[in-house]
């Protein structure tokens, strides 16, 4: 997956998270040479180089009160131990020449997969732990170990232990006979169509996720299903689980949660991109990445994406 078609999907550092059980190693790390730093700011952006590179900092770039109990241990690229350190917006790190602070969607655009994919590894950690500064128990202050991949009550007589969590997402490209299916949500901007997609509930299978969700947004029977492929989506800590999927027949009964929803040949997909009338998702998105190869499928082409969207 180096070369993943689409963003933070290409990441190859070793996590090492064997060293997260061995805080004098964890130190060692730290405080090596070597070392480097992911700074991500509290509004999100990290630093990136005008040679389109993250801008890995040293420990000394940012004041001495940092050290290995507030950095957080990425894991190993070669020799070289990665931390990421979350600051507050109003507070800098000693940034190299030619480099700025660029919000991770931007960024990842200008980035190689490996480092887009460490950079989304960095923002989902550092948001989590924003979020577990205090026990959901009992309300205490919590305290990060495990090289920042664990929070711990600091009351003694609660001591629960809080791991970083991923919400899994169902995305999925509906089809029936050589049309697919993409609907509008109301927030987005006019004209823009996307795959079908929501959370998964407690106690519900994947399969049952997709079912549910094409029905209650599009009001489509979904007959059969298969999984493709997956993406990290660190807004703030989602993984993207994408399908495809057959329809019954199409009839279309749009939810609440869809502005509209509409059925697409390939032609009329490439026509409308090229009108204006229609924007597909951004080429970051594991949405894209569907759209596009049931459109290569349909026509042995690549699709033209068209004008450049993004979300926030």
């Amino acid at each position: 997956m180096r070369d993943a078609p689409y963003a933070f999907a290409g990441a190859t550092l070793d996590r090492a998270a064997e060293l997260r059980e061995d805080a004098e190693a964890l130190k060692l790390h730290f405080e090596s040479k070597q070392a480097r730093l992911l700074i991500v700011r509290a509004d999100g952006r990290v630093p990136v180089l005008d040679d389109g590179h993250l801008a890995g900092l040293p420990v000394d770039a940012v004041d001495a009160s940092c050290d290995v109990e507030r950095a957080s241990f990425l894991g190993l690229d070669g020799r070289t131990p990665w931390f990421a350190l979350s600051l507050p917006v109003d507070t800098d790190a000693a940034l190299p020449d030619g480099a700025r602070w660029v919000d991770l969607r931007t960024a990842t655009t200008m980035l190689p997969p490996h480092e887009a994919g460490l950079g989304a590894y960095a923002r989902a950690l550092v948001h989590w732990q924003s979020r577990k500064r205090y026990c959901g128990r009992c309300g205490a202050a919590t305290r990060f170990d495990q090289g920042g991949h664990r929070a711990r009550c600091c009351d003694e007589d609660c001591a629960q232990q809080y791991f970083p969590r991923t919400d899994p997402a169902i995305i999925t490209l509906v089809t029936h006979g050589e049309r697919c299916l993409l609907g509008r949500q109301p927030s987005w901007p006019e004209k823009r169509y996307s795959t079908l997609a929501g959370f998964v509930e407690p106690g519900e299978t994947l399969e049952q996720a997709v079912v549910r969700e094409v029905h209650e947004e599009a009001g489509v029977a979904v007959t059969s299903m298969r999984y493709v492929a997956s993406q990290p989506w660190p807004f703030p800590a989602a993984l993207m689980l994408g399908f495809e999927a057959e329809a019954a027949d199409e009839a279309i009964r749009v939810g609440g949660e869809l502005a509209d929803a509409r059925w697409f040949s390939a032609a009329a997909m490439r026509d409308s991109i090229e009108s204006g009338e229609l924007i597909v998702s951004p080429q970051l998105s594991i949405a894209y990445f569907l759209i596009d190869r049931w459109y290569r499928a349909q026509t042995g082409e690549a699709l033209t994406p068209g004008p450049v969207w993004t979300t926030r």
